[in-house]
């Protein structure tokens, strides 16, 4: 499942019409990253650049000017080499940028210092990413000196510089029909691949074969990479919230929590599940998991446009922490926990976060300082957790070394919003019968 060039063009489309008289746009696309000696890490398509372009090769830029006679989309990459080909597989080089990709006009390149600072030329803004990239900045620099250096003949450089960011990623913010098939698509394969893990996961296995089982899975399915290095993490682990080793053993008696996404064309999922290694919860972790749980569930039946983004973790936080109190791992009153912060102890990050081709997605949270209220087309997760670390003195030791998190993907809807994520189970009676079979 792929997003369509007729969306892509829509998109450059809207962009051109956002900017304003006299500018220009520049967006660089990623390049190659060596991994170790002569081998590179696998090519991931700079975000920005893809959602404009769906131009999945290294070393491209974009040119956005509106209303040039000559055209308003330009690319830039590397030409064909058939004998490079045969080694690096094959390019589309500018003649396949046109044919293929949407751009009115395209170039080696090796031809960017031509042709590029003639493009400035008499354009009042340059927008473009500043400071995202030093490599981006210098080459930056010497075009807007390029274009000086003719200042006698007439020529007229940019004079200011404006970060493309607060247009750009407002757009990126809110999901459209195709974006939103993608996602569905790749939280479904993720969703399977979680309930694969459940069913392998047992005592003496280790974590990195419930990763391996999860990778597999999404392949299998066309997804074939993750969205971010999934998270396996038993017993104690579970207590570490980026915790990636994924190499110690599942003990009797143990906790597994795995965050797990696949990323579809260049679009993440992203789930947590977690469950007892052996197939039953022990009290303790039941107690605990139920108040997560509960936690989830209210927080994605609140979510509604209109309604503040901090809202939703205001409302986690207030939960968790009257639950933590009814359990005994807090105590005095729940208002003046929530304000000394005294939950951190055991919930240190916010219920959620912008989902997208970004995991942690691009858009503000804030607008003219205030939290700004969620609209249809915007896709968060909601993940409230709880963590009792090994070394908290301040609880009895039948809680400690409990980490537990529910991580659901939610868009928000006309009418509320829609989960993406419900193939994983989450209840306890659901998740000991999937590991049962």
């Amino acid at each position: 499942m792929k997003i369509s060039q007729q969306c892509y063009a829509q998109r450059r489309r809207r962009l051109l019409e956002a900017l304003p008289e006299g500018s220009v746009a520049l967006v660089a696309g990623a390049s190659l990253a060596t991994r170790n000696r002569d081998a590179e890490f696998p090519f991931r398509q700079n975000s920005d650049f893809y959602y404009l372009t769906g131009f999945n090769e290294p070393d491209a830029l974009l040119l956005l000017k509106p209303g040039r006679e000559e055209g308003e989309v330009v690319l830039f990459c590397p030409p064909r080499d058939p004998a490079m080909e045969i080694w690096t597989g094959y390019r589309a080089g500018p003649e396949g940028c046109v044919e293929r990709f949407g751009a009115d006009q395209a170039f080696d390149l090796d031809e960017q210092d031509e042709h590029i600072p003639e493009l400035l030329d008499g354009a009042r803004r340059l927008y473009y990413a500043v400071g995202s990239d030093d490599a981006l900045d210098a080459q930056v620099l010497s075009w807007l000196n390029a274009v000086r250096a003719k200042a006698r003949l007439g020529a007229e450089a940019p004079e200011e510089l404006v970060l493309l960011d607060n247009l750009l990623h407002e757009m990126r913010l809110f999901k459209d029909e195709e974006e939103l098939a993608v996602m569905r698509q790749a939280a479904a394969i993720s969703a399977e691949a979680h309930c694969e893990a459940m069913k392998l996961a047992a005592p003496g296995r280790y974590e990195y074969e419930l990763e391996g089982r999860i990778i597999s899975h999404c392949m299998s399915a066309g997804a074939r990479f993750q969205a971010y290095s999934p998270i396996v993490g038993a017993g104690a682990n579970g207590c570490i919230l980026h915790y990636i080793e994924n190499d110690a053993p599942m003990n009797d008696g143990d906790l597994v929590l795995i965050d797990a996404g696949c990323e579809l064309d260049c679009y993440a999922s992203d789930i947590t599940r977690t469950f007892p290694a052996n197939g039953r919860f022990s009290d303790e972790q039941r107690a605990l998991y139920e108040l997560v749980l509960k936690t989830n569930q209210a927080c994605i039946e609140l979510i509604k446009p209109g309604l503040p983004w901090n809202e939703v973790h205001d409302l986690s936080v207030q939960m968790l922490t009257s639950g933590l109190v009814e359990l005994g791992l807090l105590s005095g009153d729940v208002d003046e926990l929530i304000e000394q912060g005294a939950y951190r102890d055991f919930y240190m990050h916010r219920i959620g976060h912008w989902l997208g081709m970004d995991v942690h997605d691009v858009g503000n949270y804030k607008v003219n300082g205030e939290w700004r209220p969620l609209e249809p087309g915007m896709v968060m997760t909601v993940e409230p957790g709880l963590y009792v670390s090994p070394q908290n003195e301040n609880v009895e030791p039948r809680w400690r070394g409990i980490g537990i998190r529910v991580e659901d993907d939610v868009v928000v809807t006309e009418q509320g919003c829609e989960v993406l994520t419900s193939g994983v189970p989450k209840s306890v009676a659901e998740i000991e019968a999937l590991m049962a079979q």
